[in-house]
């Protein structure tokens, strides 16, 4: 996955000048990385300030903060405050559309793409989550060693802060696997994926012993595709399928610089109806880890 203005944080003045407060520290500092629904969120805000016939000006009047955090908001540059939304909400026709939309704001995760951002919430809220892989480990399986030589191979080339950013993201993302024990969590590999060579022999010993520690879990399903099974029902390439505590299935599937989280229930039933014989086409788990085994035995 890839990873991923201004002012400090200042001092408001009311309308006509009265009334000066300081912003709360850490609630109106820029966003370093801004999220989808902030920026869906200010594209709100300025849609209905221009049709009331706003400027930024006379709406930062109206609810009591400067123009430049109105711009802020608009932009997707500042997470609002309660009291933003609260007033905005009054002053641009009071229909109770700005509170709801607020309930929706999420801030932006560094180290992670923007396209994958929304689909790692869903992810942690999961009660269910199928994963087929035909390029790479799953990046819940991936050791350190390995996240680092997928991100340093990316292009364009990344700082050294946004790699480690990436780093920590990925990371990151594997704890809830750890938190989650009774969630149940199926891979689908295929066998080429665990051979594809990278580092020397040592990193790859350790991150085939990573993924047999990270699929020994009893809610961990590991199974890998063998050279023998030929062709398949998912050969259209990667794809993950979860369920929500609603129990609502989505699905995601992902290419070169985008991804797509897909809720219409037919293209999702068809994603599991897919998973399904895959898995039945696949190694069993113990075969699977077997299969890994032998290949670090060979290393």
């Amino acid at each position: 996955m890839g990873i991923v203005e201004g002012d400090a944080a200042e001092v408001e003045q009311g309308a006509g000048g009265v009334g000066v407060r300081a912003v709360p520290a850490g609630e109106w500092e820029r966003e370093p990385h801004p999220s989808d629904s902030l920026r869906t969120f200010g594209a709100f805000v300025q849609a209905l300030r221009e049709h009331a016939g706003l400027t930024r000006a006379d709406l930062g009047a109206r609810v009591s903060y400067s123009k430049h955090t109105v711009e802020s908001v608009e932009l997707g540059r500042r997470m609002p405050d309660e009291a933003f939304v609260e007033r905005a909400e009054e002053a641009l026709g009071n229909t109770g559309a700005l509170r709801k939309a607020a309930r929706h704001l999420t801030r932006g995760e560094a180290g992670l793409a923007a396209w994958f951002r929304r689909w790692a919430r869903l992810e942690r809220e999961a009660v269910s989550l199928c994963t087929y892989e035909c390029r790479l480990v799953p990046g819940l399986l991936q050791s350190e060693a390995y996240a680092r030589a997928v991100f340093e191979g990316t292009i364009p080339l990344r700082t050294d802060e946004e790699l480690e950013q990436q780093l920590t993201a990925r990371m990151e993302r594997q704890a809830m696997m750890r938190e989650r024990p009774t969630v149940p969590f199926s891979f689908i590999v295929e066998e080429h994926v665990f051979r594809r060579r990278f580092g020397d022999a040592e990193m790859m010993r350790e991150l085939l012993d990573h993924v047999l520690e990270r699929s020994a879990p009893r809610n961990v399903t590991l199974q890998v595709v063998p050279f023998e099974a030929g062709l398949h029902a998912c050969l259209d390439g990667p794809v993950q399928v979860l369920e929500t505590p609603e129990g609502r299935r989505l699905g995601y599937s992902e290419g070169q610089e985008n991804g797509r989280l897909i809720s219409d229930p037919k293209q999702v039933s068809l994603l599991c109806q897919r998973y399904e014989t895959l898995r039945s086409q696949a190694l069993s788990p113990n075969e699977s880890r077997a299969l890994l085994e032998r290949l670090r035995g060979e290393l």
